[in-house]
């Protein structure tokens, strides 16, 4: 492979095009219509997610019904600390409108691979690239024409082809492992569910059976009847609480930002979004986080919710905090998705006021001590995404410069997926 690839404009690529605000007086809606409609806080990891989707009336959908991504389309946000984040238009995507906070490259000429401009506009060089192209002062914009302007690498169309499914390879991999995650929370997320929501030790008690999967020692820390509350019918002897009540907002020391972090570093630096970093530095973290004592962070726009289980630092509005009075895990799951994205503002105020049935303090470390096997491998696997994360964003680089070619990277691939 070659070191001096023709280099072509964006715009010589294909057509780079706007998104679309919603007009005036219209909203979208949580109702399952025909027309999704793409929102920045739908992204994660590079693609589009249907659990957050919101959805268009057919009377708003006429309105901008030209505004539309398709299949195959790259699309990069062009707004505030969001800049930077690429994602790539999947076929269930097709014909579906986005928002007016990203920008679309499509109709891409024949000779490209569109996925081979997403990998390159992910990877470091990319993502240099379009931090180059940012302009005004605090949040920030990213303008089409400096989009149009970036120059990228071209190689011909066959490699673009071979790099692309080397690069898949590793992504597919990386998929599975988050996949795994999602069913490892799942798991965690129903036994709180059975615990602490419906009760269901509590129901067998008072209907003299055993509670099932679980020891006897647990088992007796669950009373055998229930009472009245401001919530209605809860285990007897449980309280109703705040969620201020139970938990500690920690602080965050110095925040960060995208001009403060960096593509590299030791210290992770959150963000609001799915993606969950935005960046890294190298001085000390502004909070301390393990496996042995994790804390919650809360964004206070987005109301996205994580589980932390590493040191990291924050962009400014990522809340953390840790149990109470109360095991941390437990109080994770307490609060998780009761207060949900309705609109941009602080949302902490209305997240510390949700109330939340509080039961005895042992039973919320006896939670964590059945879960504590599945927030571990849960950790592990991310450990596993990250070093394949890492991989793969090293790897276009160097194939591009000729540092390294096709044959070995698949040596590479194989073996890290061992």
């Amino acid at each position: 492979m070659s070191s001096e690839y023709l280099k072509l404009k964006i715009q010589e690529l294909g057509e780079v095009k706007s998104g679309k605000r919603l007009p005036r007086g219209h909203e979208l809606t949580s109702a399952v219509t025909e027309f999704p409609y793409i929102r920045l806080v739908d992204v994660s990891n590079g693609r589009v997610q249907k659990d957050s989707l919101r959805f268009l009336k057919p009377e708003t959908r006429s309105t901008i019904k030209r505004y539309v991504v398709n299949s195959g389309d790259v699309c990069l946000a062009i707004v505030g600390h969001t800049i930077g984040m690429v994602f790539y238009v999947d076929s269930d995507f097709d014909d579906v409108n986005l928002t007016e906070n990203a920008a679309r490259i499509t109709s891409f000429k024949n000779f490209m691979n569109s996925k081979y401009l997403y990998y390159y506009l992910t990877s470091p060089l990319g993502q240099a690239e379009i931090r180059a192209r940012k302009v005004g002062s605090a949040q920030g914009k990213l303008p089409l024409y400096n989009i149009k302007s970036l120059e990228i690498p071209i190689p011909p169309k066959f490699e673009q082809d071979e790099i692309v499914e080397t690069l898949d390879a590793l992504d597919d991999r990386i998929t599975l492992l988050r996949e795994t995650n999602t069913t490892l929370e799942a798991i965690a997320q129903a036994l709180f569910k059975s615990w602490f929501v419906d009760f269901d030790p509590v129901r067998a008690k008072a209907e003299g059976r055993q509670p099932e999967g679980m020891d006897a020692t647990t088992a007796d820390l669950f009373p055998n009847s229930f009472e009245e509350s401001e919530l209605g019918l809860v285990p007897k002897g449980w309280a109703v609480s705040k969620f201020g009540d139970f938990i500690n907002r920690l602080p965050v020391g110095q925040k960060y930002d995208q001009k403060s972090a960096f593509p590299e570093g030791r210290v992770p630096v959150l963000d609001q979004g799915k993606s969950g970093i935005i960046g890294y530095h190298n001085d000390s973290p502004g909070v301390k986080a393990s496996l042995e004592d994790p804390v919650v962070v809360f964004a206070n726009h987005t109301c996205y919710m994580r589980l932390i289980t590493f040191d990291f630092s924050a962009i400014q509005n990522v809340l953390p905090f840790n149990g109470r009075g109360v095991d941390t895990v437990w109080a994770f799951y307490a609060t998780k998705d009761r207060v949900k994205f309705s609109e941009y503002k602080g949302h902490w105020p209305d997240f510390a006021i949700e109330k939340s049935v509080l039961p005895p303090a042992p039973l919320t470390y006896a939670f964590r001590d059945v879960v504590d096997p599945v927030i571990r491998k849960i950790r592990f696997n991310e450990l596993q995404a990250q070093t394949l994360i890492q991989l793969r964003d090293t790897l276009l680089p160097r194939l591009i410069s000729g540092q390294l070619r096709l044959p070995e990277t698949e040596v590479l691939v194989t073996e890290s997926m061992d």
